[in-house]
């Protein structure tokens, strides 16, 4: 069973950073596509954005393209979520999946096999 784990949440102010930590027990993480997701309140989850097995390639949602950038290092089993120009818009719970195979669709959250309980950001404006 894969476990996943994130940190880094906390509160920001509107135009300031965090970075987010997704570790996980799986020994071949490399083998392993991952993505972030987050939820607002009253909200359904939505796609942050993807990184491939090897970190070469990365995928974003429209909202945080410019801003937000996914990396990984798959020696200590860990993807990151760099977060910069924050709005009040982006304060939601964050989570971190992992896909057993390809996703079909990386936007799709039921392509994604594991979770992580997720991380809370709030930006306050």
């Amino acid at each position: 069973q894969v476990q996943l784990v994130e940190s880094g949440g906390g509160v920001v102010q509107a135009g300031g950073s965090l970075r987010l930590s997704c570790a996980a027990s799986e020994p071949t993480f490399s083998f392993y596509f991952m993505g972030w997701f987050r939820q607002a309140p009253g909200k359904a989850r939505g796609f942050v954005g993807a990184i491939s097995l090897s970190g070469g390639d990365t995928y974003y949602a429209d909202s945080v393209k410019g801003r937000f950038t996914i990396s990984r290092d798959n020696a200590k089993n860990t993807m990151y979520l760099q977060m910069n120009g924050l709005k009040p818009d982006d304060t939601a719970v964050y989570y971190c999946a992992l896909a057993k195979r390809l996703p079909r669709i990386l936007s799709t959250a039921s392509d994604y096999d594991y979770w992580g309980p997720g991380t809370q950001v709030a930006v306050s404006a």
